[in-house]
């Protein structure tokens, strides 16, 4: 298991016994320390690497499952990173987000438009971004989308979505399907 911008390690009390493989990513020198400190305490066996979700230095087809919590928002190029993700996945492997959204609601949207610089400059957040369009558009398959309101937020912040995302399997080539290339 993946979890790219991992931060402080929010998540780590969330991976029970079942997660085999863990592996942190974080871009950040001084969330990485925190990681690392916090990995140790409560995942001992995960593997902690200083790693922006754009460049992600695993062989392609290496997780089963990858983890964004909050996190696309804030990557500098977000269909790159969505890119990264899907290379990273084995065919069939899943991708679970929680991410800001840009609202569904005009007015609302119209907000995130005019605070989302400040928003940036403040917290690192694009808070209006058509995250769940961008994952498509990298090729995965959305599985399950539930848009929500993140509580305790600024209003023009709380638009997101949970959900998933699958890496589809390869299409057999035409040839392969017939079993083999041609004969002479």
């Amino acid at each position: 298991m993946l979890e790219i911008g991992a931060g402080t390690g929010s998540n780590l009390r969330f991976y029970g016994p079942a997660v085999e493989s863990l592996t942190l990513t974080e871009p950040e020198t001084p969330m990485l320390r925190r990681l690392e400190r916090k990995a140790g305490e409560q995942a001992p066996g995960a593997t902690v690497l200083r790693a922006p979700a754009e460049d992600l230095p695993f062989e392609d087809a290496t997780f089963d499952v990858a983890v964004s919590t909050l996190v696309l928002c804030g990557v500098d190029d977000q269909p790159r990173a969505l890119r990264e993700l899907r290379r990273v996945l084995r065919p069939g492997g899943q991708l679970l987000f929680i991410e800001h959204v840009r609202s569904g609601d005009t007015r609302l949207a119209r907000s995130q438009d005019r605070m989302n610089e400040i928003n940036r400059f403040v917290v690192g957040c694009d808070c209006n971004r058509p995250t769940l369009d961008s994952i498509r558009e990298a090729g995965l398959t959305v599985t399950r989308a539930e848009h929500m309101t993140l509580p305790k937020v600024f209003r023009f912040v709380s638009p997101a979505i949970v959900g998933s995302a699958t890496v589809p399997a390869p299409v057999p080539s035409p040839d392969a399907r017939l079993g083999g290339g041609t004969r002479s």
